[in-house]
């Protein structure tokens, strides 16, 4: 019996001893490699690592001429190397070891930064284990600059300034709008002053007052002009005649052939005669021609009738007879540019031409002739006239 209880604790001691012995030459046994490069990329050499494990140094080495590094023999479980160069910076990685792993390049850098974790993992237990032993790290999170992070102004703040600005450029334009109108309103009124008083006022004694009526009443009117307000009698009045303004209205071109319409040319005029009181002015040609002149100033004056009678004297300084000598008065009726013509003829000499045609309206060279025109009294009122002279040659 003793002996077969030796025997038995024999058995489990060798037992005990081979598990031991077994596990022991089972423990893995792992080996991690890599590379240290500069900023650049280049290799570098003799850059010291520190291996560590739990808070302690494990293992202290150098980098070799290639830049690559190699620790052996390492039990499973998380590793930090950190690996530094005076010259070219440093670089710490964090990493899990469950089997042979290459690290690849690690570049160090001057600018202190978080290294990234390397864990390889053979399985997904092993992956696990690894997700449960990594230490936190820090997680940079990049924050978007704002206008007022950066100290200056905020967007509605300036999208504010910017519709006060346009605002104020707004009022200015519509001041300056008003400006002109009242500009353009004052030339027209100097151009045409029939633009502002547009009344025409006939008074018994044959004037005619322009302006714009500011009060009236059975017995007076207050009237604005271009000198001042007057104070008309109401009884002294005729009748008023209210101007009205014409634009020209432009010629209608349809929009398709805007662009390649050209107006149509003006009609050609004929040459008018030269006339001149200047015998030095005439030409050599024209001293055989007529040419009638007017002498002295055209005489205006009212009969008992109330007609306005205009008279003067025609001379011919030509050196050709002049026939049928006239004289056309434009007499303009009103501001808005109503205009009426009347013609005379002059009281020459008597010719008889070839048709058989007299005629006492002739004047030969160096000749004299009166004329006279009768303007009858319902021919109207009138603010001014021009006369243009005209006579033919036939002989």
């Amino acid at each position: 019996m003793t002996l077969l209880k030796c025997t038995t604790k024999r058995i489990f001691f060798a037992i005990s001893i081979s598990m031991l012995i077994s596990s022991s030459l089972s423990a893995k046994k792992l080996t991690v490699e890599g590379q240290i490069l500069d900023e650049d990329g280049e290799k570098v050499k003799k850059a010291e690592l520190t291996l560590s494990k739990d808070g302690a140094v494990l293992e202290e080495d150098r980098t070799k001429g290639n830049g690559k590094f190699k620790f052996k023999k390492l039990e499973e479980g998380e590793y930090v190397l950190n690996a530094s160069h005076e010259d070219y910076g440093s670089a710490d990685t964090t990493f899990f070891l469950s089997e042979n792993i290459d690290l690849g390049e690690i570049s160090l850098s001057t600018q202190p930064k978080i290294s990234p974790v390397a864990a390889v993992n053979s399985t997904i237990g092993d992956a696990s284990q690894s997700n449960t032993n990594v230490a936190p790290s820090a997680v940079s999170v990049s924050v978007p600059q704002t206008m007022e992070s950066m100290g200056s102004s905020s967007k509605d703040f300036i999208i504010n300034e910017l519709n006060f600005e346009i605002k104020k450029l707004n009022a200015e334009i519509k001041h300056l709008t008003q400006d002109l109108d009242d500009l353009k309103a004052l030339s027209k009124m100097w151009v045409n002053p029939l633009t502002i008083y547009s009344k025409e006022i006939i008074l018994k004694n044959g004037s005619t007052v322009f302006g714009k009526i500011i009060y009236q009443d059975d017995k007076s009117l207050k009237v604005e002009t271009l000198v001042g307000y007057l104070i008309v009698d109401r009884a002294q009045v005729v009748r008023i005649v209210d101007n009205v303004i014409t634009e020209d209205s432009q010629e209608y071109v349809p929009e398709q052939i805007r662009e390649s319409y050209a107006p149509p040319p003006m009609p050609k005029l004929a040459q008018p005669r030269y006339t001149s009181s200047s015998n030095s002015a005439r030409m050599a040609s024209a001293k055989l021609s007529a040419n009638c002149v007017l002498v002295g100033n055209i005489a205006e004056k009212k009969d008992s009738q109330g007609n306005i009678i205009f008279d003067g004297e025609i001379k011919n300084i030509g050196g050709r007879r002049a026939d049928f000598v006239k004289v056309d008065f434009v007499f303009r009726k009103n501001w808005s540019g109503e205009t009426r013509t009347l013609t005379t003829f002059v009281k020459g000499s008597y010719n008889t031409f070839d048709t058989g045609i007299v005629s006492d309206a002739s004047l030969l060279p160096g000749a004299n002739g009166k004329f006279d025109l009768y303007v009858p009294q319902d021919f109207g009122t009138f603010i001014g006239y021009s006369y243009v002279i005209d006579w033919e040659e036939y002989q």
